[in-house]
């Protein structure tokens, strides 16, 4: 079995921001010569998370209406007696999760039809990383 690894950095400029990664993703895949396999995209930030879904702009922005209103900002998070005042960042990656697996077929991405690679950043304006592992033969 082979691997490949790369990371991919973002600076956005929203403190919220949705980025199609899947070209990323997709020349991680060929860099690697993997031919059967799978790619792990992790995001390697706790507000951060990595999903799979249509890349329509209608449904981000339902997908943003939603975890607004299951984490909205608030003040009074107990995480921001840290000095932090991300604590509904925190929140929503647990609901996006980290870190998705995708299959790898014929040097390919296999996805289904619409299916795209997405990074949700929700304490953006600053670096952050996703890490690329492309496993298989």
């Amino acid at each position: 079995m082979k691997f490949h690894t790369e990371y991919l950095t973002f600076n956005t400029r929203q403190p919220r921001e949705y980025v199609n990664i899947t070209p990323r993703v997709e020349a991680a895949v060929a860099h690697s010569q993997i031919q059967d396999g799978m790619a792990l995209v992790s995001a390697m930030h706790i507000t951060a998370g990595v999903w799979v879904n249509d890349a329509e702009d209608g449904l981000l922005r339902d997908i943003d209406a939603w975890l607004e209103n299951l984490a909205p900002f608030r003040q009074d998070y107990q995480h921001h007696r840290t000095g932090e005042t991300n604590g509904d960042a925190h929140l929503k990656s647990l609901l996006v999760h980290h870190q998705v697996i995708v299959p790898i077929t014929a040097g390919r991405l296999d996805f289904g039809p619409w299916q795209q690679i997405y990074y949700a950043e929700f304490d953006g304006r600053r670096s952050k990383r996703v890490i690329v592992k492309v496993m298989g033969e």
